[in-house]
């Protein structure tokens, strides 16, 4: 059996002795020290330049001995010590240059807290020396009529020594040749450039080097990555029965799965999408997983059993298309196993006419006039204000009188809500697209947006959209509708009781009202246990499920990190196939294998479109980690061509947990009420979410359109009503459970 070797690239020989300093501690504190000796020396040094009459005298007549001179006074800012310092390195050391000492110690002390960069610090030493040397002698040539050190002692010495060699005009020319030496070296400029044929040289400058990164680290993380992979074989999903997910027993056969892998890690380029297994001899609806026998079962990490398929060339494959005879075929009806499933009624669901309420003139006008009056008391004067009122907020747009600066408005956000005696006040200034300035003041009473108002509207109802999603009313009463398949991914936070949950509630309502089960499959991961277990009664229509879980709703970690790299080779799958049909989407795919154009013989089936929803994100990241964030991470990169989307939900948007893989990979975004703006700008990179006033009050960004909405309210009984329509009906079949 051939074996595998991973060559790391070895480091000097004080890099092995770093990493092998095992407490971290000691290493951090020496970074601590650079980094304050550094801080220290730039004051000192700056005092320097101030107060170098009055202590220069003191520190030659006493040399050393002043530091423990208790009844000496100095004028440096940082006593005794601090003139004593920059003394030596300036009036016996190199002047002004003497400065380039700090960045030295700056990166010593990064050096010594990324525990590896020997050589990086070598080089970044030799060529600031290089350069202190150099800049000494100039500043001494250049002030050497003045009393102040500006060269230093080593400056002086060295240009009286050059001096008496060459002369003042020699060492002047020698001075100006050192420095376009440098700057040849550092810059390398292309001298071709000055010709008319300019061959575009590449220039290497030492100041773009990475000084401050390590690069051990950046590949030690690229090699993890690559290895996180799983063994596994998918199988296609026949139409009987619903979507499920198998996981099988050890591989049985340990050498060959090992030169399977190998094979595959030679074929694969690593810049390129990998399609990890082929659906072309497909018979089951079974999702295998093949775990490796070496590793335990809580921590899975393997590398895909990858099969690939015969490559067969592009006109094999038309002609075996054209030999498909399809005549006689009528398109494909995806719903024809649920051909009498009906859509719930929106009767199901409460309209709450009886709770809505009007916005009193009186406070319109009450709020508009204090709004004035606030500003006039700072000098604003406005031209024109106007009321545009919605279910949460009212939008106040003033237009400002010329020459007043807006910051001087946006500063006044909390005076404002003080006059107002007015929760949740923000300012947007200037409203996007528009000349004016936006200033929302919250209702006193809140008017609720019913989802059966959003899912009886055009907006929802539009064939344009795949998996609308009725998000609930903007300022201006406007039903706003997201496109899941265009955002392609859904992050939602907000702090606990602001909304989230009945926020996904609608999200899920909307699919329901919308798709029938042969076209959406619903992956639902609920950490807390008690928010999604409601849907359990639509498993045999909607869900997609682990097989050997009593459970529906997944909820064990372990089962969490097995479904999410199932999804990995579930997407891999999907590309393969998109691939033999020559596609690029799962919408187009789907419309080809409708009419008749691909082949089920050679693996092709109707594909739907699955929806992985994560109710708190938070814990799966602090039980789990890496094992969550990497196989979601790619899911977030790849999946949206195959028709499989994402909906993450947090009460806890900090950095640690929506790290910059998540949120680069998600721009549909959702802001409830959060606790501070750190919070905001976590999730929306924008300030104000803290400003809310809860209770469905939101901000929606996708791209750079950032709106404000209520979000739309169902209630658990509502949903309760409306899963029990829809499991009193005909499902797929039993689920295979095993």
């Amino acid at each position: 059996m051939t074996k595998v070797k991973n060559k790391s690239k070895k480091g000097s020989f004080w890099d092995q002795l770093l990493h092998g300093i095992r407490d971290e501690r000691f290493t951090k504190i020496l970074a601590m020290v650079c980094f304050m000796l550094s801080i220290f020396l730039t004051i000192s040094f700056i005092s320097y330049l101030f107060t170098w009459r009055a202590d220069q005298d003191k520190v030659i007549h006493y040399s050393w001995r002043i530091l423990f001179a208790s009844k000496i006074e100095v004028a440096n800012w940082l006593g005794r010590l601090g003139a004593f310092s920059s003394h030596m390195l300036f009036y016996y050391g190199f002047g002004i240059a003497g400065f380039l000492f700090i960045p030295i110690l700056v990166n010593l002390g990064f050096r010594f807290l990324y525990r590896n960069g020997t050589m990086l610090f070598l080089r970044f030493s030799t060529h600031a020396s290089i350069i202190m040397v150099l800049l000494s002698m100039i500043f001494d040539f250049v002030g050497q009529d003045s009393f102040f050190p500006w060269g230093g002692a080593f400056g002086s010495r060295t240009c009286a020594l050059l001096s008496s060699f060459v002369g003042e005009l020699g060492l002047g020319v020698a001075l100006i040749f050192g420095v376009i030496s440098l700057f040849v070296w550092y810059f390398n400029p292309n001298i071709q450039e000055f010709q008319l044929a300019n061959t575009g040289t590449p220039s290497t400058s030492v100041w773009t080097m990475g000084w401050f990164k390590s690069s051990e680290g950046a590949e030690s993380k690229s090699e993890m990555a690559k290895s996180m992979s799983f063994h596994s074989k998918i199988d296609t999903v026949p139409d009987e029965d619903p979507f499920v997910i198998d996981f099988s027993d050890y591989a049985k056969n340990k050498k060959d799965l090992e030169l399977q892998n190998q094979a595959a890690a030679q074929k694969v380029d690593d810049d390129e999408l990998t399609i990890k297994d082929s659906s072309v001899h497909a018979k089951s609806d079974e999702l295998e997983l093949l775990i490796n026998e070496s590793i335990p079962e809580p921590v899975i990490a393997a590398k895909v059993l990858t099969e690939f398929p015969t490559m067969r060339s592009k006109q094999n494959e038309e002609e075996e298309e054209d030999s498909w005879d399809t005549s006689n075929l009528a398109p494909y009806d995806h719903t024809e196993e649920l051909s009498k499933y009906v859509v719930p009624p929106l009767d199901l669901l409460n309209d709450y006419a009886d709770q809505k309420v009007e916005v009193d003139r009186a406070e319109l006008e009450a709020n508009k006039n204090q709004i004035v009056a606030t500003l006039l008391h700072y000098k604003i004067e406005i031209q024109k204000i106007k009321a545009t009122i919605g279910p949460t907020v009212t939008l106040y747009e003033i237009v400002p009188a010329p020459g007043v600066r807006i910051s001087r408005i946006k500063s006044l956000e909390d005076d404002i809500a003080l006059s107002l005696s007015a929760q949740g006040i923000r300012i947007i200034a200037p409203i996007p697209g528009k000349g004016t300035i936006g200033i929302e003041v919250a209702n006193k009473n809140k008017q609720i947006v019913a989802l059966k108002d959003l899912l009886r509207s055009e907006k929802f109802n539009d064939g344009k959209m795949e998996l609308p999603l009725a998000l609930g009313k903007n300022i201006s009463n406007e039903v706003v509708v997201g496109d899941l398949t265009k955002m392609p991914h859904l992050l939602i936070a907000g702090a606990t009781g602001q909304g989230k949950s009945v926020g996904i509630n609608s999200i899920l309502m909307s699919i329901l009202y919308r798709k029938h089960p042969s076209e959406v499959k619903l992956v639902l991961i609920d950490p807390k246990k008690v928010e999604l277990p409601i849907y359990t009664e639509i498993e045999k229509h909607f869900l997609a499920r682990l097989p050997n879980s009593d459970e529906a709703i997944i909820t064990d970690t372990s089962k969490v990190i097995y479904t999410l790299n199932s999804l990995c080779i579930e997407m891999d799958q999907r590309y393969e196939l998109l691939k033999m049909a020559r596609v690029r989407n799962l919408l187009e795919y789907n419309e080809k294998f409708k009419s008749r154009k691909l082949n089920p013989e050679k693996g092709h089936k109707f594909l739907p479109y699955i929806i992985l929803i994560i109710d708190e994100f938070a814990d799966l990241i602090m039980t789990a980690g890496k094992e969550v964030e990497m196989p979601i991470g790619r899911l977030a990169q790849l999946a949206r061509a195959v028709g499989i989307h994402l909906i993450i939900a947090t009460q806890r948007p900090s950095v640690k947990i929506i790290t910059g893989l998540i949120k680069a990979n998600f721009p549909g975004r959702i802001a409830f009420k959060v606790s501070s703006n750190i919070d905001s700008r976590t999730i929306l990179d924008y300030g104000g979410a803290e400003r809310l006033i809860g209770r469905g009050d939101m901000l929606y960004n996708v791209g750079s359109d950032m709106v404000r909405l209520q979000c739309a309210f169902v209630d658990t009984p509502e949903v309760e009503r409306v899963i029990k329509f829809i499991g009193n009906q005909q499902g797929f079949g039993t689920i295979f459970s095993s």
